[in-house]
């Protein structure tokens, strides 16, 4: 009586397997077209589960978005450090420019992949996202101080070009020449030896005003008053 149930049980560990990956493909894919704040039954049903399997693997929303967007986070978090132990700060600020949009360009609900790990708690996701400013703002005077990034970059102008290229992603979401000519584009234009005459003034942007999906750009967002 005993083997049966020695059977059974890998055949349930395999099939809850399948459910968290249905889960985490369909998930990704509702996030990209209605954001991570998409109602979690909408991600049940387009993953074929029950919202109680769902909400067994996943008990909150923010253990969701964390799970179907891991290897992202991981990307962006590894590429900051990289780019941050780079002895060559351009080099380092190229490469996580580039790869961001990378991720832009091939995972539309994760454009803002490396601002924060989406905590639990609002406290903590303030301290990651501080953290990201941080290093950010490490990394453009490192480059602006080797006269390679042009001395009125500001960090909202990576917030700006960001949300650009996020455009692009959104309405030609399979032209990858496009996506790769427009990062061309803007890396050169942030070369100190392209700035030609006065800019006009920064925005206000910081990295919290990046959309968390593809085509949230155009929501309202919430009050920092």
């Amino acid at each position: 009586m005993e083997e049966p149930s020695r059977i059974a049980r890998p055949g349930l560990r395999a099939d809850a397997r399948r459910n968290r990956g249905r889960i985490l493909v369909a998930a990704r894919a509702v996030f990209a077209e209605r954001g991570i704040d998409a109602p979690m039954a909408t991600v049940a049903r387009r993953a074929g589960v029950g919202v109680a399997t769902l909400y067994r693997r996943f008990p909150t929303r923010q253990s969701l978005v964390r799970a179907a967007f891991a290897q992202q986070m991981e990307t962006c978090a590894r590429a900051l450090t990289e780019a941050l132990a780079d002895p060559d700060p351009w080099r380092g600020f190229q490469r996580l420019f580039e790869t961001v949009c990378e991720l832009q360009r091939e995972e539309q609900g994760f454009p803002a992949a490396f601002v924060a790990a989406f905590p639990d708690s609002a406290a903590e996701h303030a301290q990651a996202r501080e953290r990201t400013e941080r290093d950010l703002m490490t990394l453009v005077r490192r480059a602006q101080a080797v006269g390679a990034l042009r001395a009125d970059f500001h960090p909202s102008d990576l917030v700006v070009a960001l949300l650009s290229h996020c455009g692009l992603v959104t309405a030609l979401p399979h032209d990858d020449a496009a996506s790769r000519r427009l990062v061309a584009y803007l890396l050169q234009s942030f070369r100190a030896e392209s700035a030609h005459g006065a800019l006009p003034p920064p925005s206000a942007l910081s990295l919290r005003d990046l959309p968390l999906a593809a085509g949230d750009s155009q929501r309202q967002r919430p009050s920092r008053a």
